[in-house]
């Protein structure tokens, strides 16, 4: 059998697809490392619909995540995380950004090893600082210091997004280029043909 060379990104990103079947694409890690803005950008690319876990549980409770964290704190608003993604889980294939504390919760990293392929947004702590000083509405960092809550967050969740199936760093870049490592680590995970190598095994 000879070696092909690799097909355009439309072909390596069918064949992708066809891997994945009925499985979501689920971006974890720290607030302000771009799931939302890079899972939109892969989602877009690979025609596959987008789901924000928080959005979700926004809609269903009708209450913005603040105040979700206000009311009923941070081990209720888990507990209804949990629910949410686990409904959510259950129609892929698509992609799923989610918050950056529902990895942690184990049955919630069962559920997405059961569901989906997990992809870990890694970012250095200035990047984070520099994204997510610009949102007020981070119930986490209602704090004097929040570079320091940001440390002690990477120190508790580091070890754990660690576990997910893919790293992929991210950094101060076009969305576009980060998107297209993700698909890039995606096509390898699943063993599509990177287009680097220029060779597909038939």
């Amino acid at each position: 059998m000879n070696a092909h060379p690799a097909g355009p990104p439309e072909e390596r990103h069918a064949a992708l697809l066809d891997r994945l079947g009925g499985r979501s694409i689920v971006f974890v890690g720290l607030m302000g490392a771009g799931k939302t803005a890079i899972g939109r950008k892969v989602a877009t690319v690979l025609s596959l619909p987008f789901v924000d876990s928080d959005h979700e549980i926004e809609s269903v409770s009708r209450m913005t995540i603040p105040d979700l964290f206000e009311r009923y704190g941070e081990t209720e608003f888990r507990a209804l995380e949990q629910r949410v993604i686990l409904r959510v889980l259950e129609n892929g294939p698509q992609i799923l950004s989610t918050g950056g504390g529902a990895f942690m919760n184990a049955q919630t990293r069962e559920a997405i090893a059961g569901h989906g392929v997990s992809v870990w947004l890694k970012a250095e702590l200035d990047l984070l600082m520099d994204r997510v000083a610009k949102k007020q509405n981070r119930p986490l960092l209602k704090n004097p210091d929040p570079r320091a809550v940001l440390e002690r967050l990477m120190g508790e969740r580091y070890p754990v997004y660690a576990t997910a199936d893919l790293t992929v760093p991210t950094r101060d870049e076009r969305k576009e280029v980060i998107a297209a490592e993700v698909l890039e680590a995606l096509c390898g995970h699943f063993g599509v043909a990177a287009a680097a190598t220029g060779e597909v095994q038939s």
